[in-house]
């Protein structure tokens, strides 16, 4: 069965206020950024080329990633999880997470205790949600498409 790579979501944002949002969503979800690479800075400065605001954001859950590497030390060649954010307009900025099934699907057919740390990463992902109301963006409860959601 094929996975996606991820999971998307359009924000009505600018780029730095929807950096600024996914930083602190992963951090209410016990992610740390472990990296940041600007694509817009380092094609730049490398290639002398112009791009659009793109950040890859390096995501790390320690509990998570222990278990993982602890079921399967090649797991470490997948980490930390990214998370991409870019801009494809003024007030518009696409958010990408990646799919941990896709990301372990090859693992998982050989390490039950591996998919014990997928199924519980996605019910991380889903834990948080918010109130229309407050205008507050985090992780939804559900799958693809509706991963991400403003709430």
């Amino acid at each position: 069965m094929a996975h996606n790579l991820g999971f998307d979501v359009e924000l009505p944002l600018a780029f730095n206020d929807a950096v600024d949002r996914v930083k602190d969503a992963l951090k209410r979800e016990g992610f740390g950024i472990l990296t940041e690479i600007d694509l817009r800075a380092a094609f730049h400065e490398k290639l002398g080329r112009e791009f659009r605001p793109y950040v890859i954001l390096g995501a790390c859950n320690p509990p998570l990633a222990f278990s993982a590497i602890n079921a399967d030390p090649a797991v470490g060649l997948l980490l930390p999880c990214n998370v991409t954010v870019e801009s494809v307009g003024e007030q518009r900025t696409i958010v990408r997470l990646t799919n941990p099934e896709a990301l372990l699907a090859t693992a998982v057919g050989t390490s039950p205790a591996l998919a014990g740390v997928c199924a519980r990463r996605q019910r991380t992902d889903g834990a948080c949600h918010g109130h229309a109301e407050t205008d507050e963006w985090c992780f939804p409860r559900v799958g693809p498409p509706e991963i991400w959601t403003l709430m």
